[in-house]
């Protein structure tokens, strides 16, 4: 893991230099699997640092506290480091990350019982190519291992606002899912 945040196999891709953002525990049982950290996160060096993290922590239903507790939240996104602007937003993850350093770091979580995939990059790279829109409606056949979710950033809001049924049928199964692989990690207390 600490091989991982020193990584700089990219440094010269990155407009704002190397800072691999994670968070690993043995003893977590969420994961979260985003795209890359956003500007903000990458000047405090805490992922989701940012509005899209306000809002992830609200669909989950949790406090700031609970997100970073490293003992039951993992996250561990595409890729690792702010990949720079592209016109319309932030850049694709770099691919460098998932490739070095995601198989070894996954192999750390043994009590994962629940993965949040975020946006398309983290669902493609696990599931295999298909919208994220239709992923996401039909999250219950990827659970209890996987539940595919928007990327929490601004454009969210106002995806949210065109699929009603995200905020009625998709955030209480998250927060109870969210919910059960947290006592997952009570249990193994």
């Amino acid at each position: 893991m600490n091989a991982a945040r020193a990584c700089t196999a990219c440094a010269d891709f990155l407009p704002l230099g190397p800072r691999p953002l994670l968070q690993v525990s043995a003893s977590a049982t969420i994961l979260i699997a985003g795209q890359a950290p956003g500007s903000k996160a990458h000047r405090t060096g805490v992922p989701f640092s940012d509005e899209a993290g306000d809002r992830l922590r609200e669909w989950m239903g949790f406090t700031h506290d609970e997100f970073y507790d490293e003992n039951t939240v993992a996250i561990i996104p595409m890729g690792f480091c702010y990949p720079g602007r592209v016109a319309g937003g932030d850049a694709p993850p770099r691919k460098e990350c998932a490739r070095l350093w995601r198989d070894q770091l996954l192999n750390l979580l043994p009590q994962v019982s629940l993965t949040l995939l975020l946006g398309a990059y983290a669902q493609d790279h696990v599931l295999g190519p298909a919208p994220v829109a239709r992923r996401v409606q039909n999250f219950r056949e990827y659970l209890p291992q996987f539940f595919p979710l928007p990327h929490p950033s601004w454009r969210s809001r106002l995806w949210e606002g065109k699929n009603p049924w995200f905020r009625d049928e998709v955030i209480p199964a998250l927060r109870s899912s969210v919910q059960r692989a947290r006592t997952d990690f009570q249990a193994t207390k």
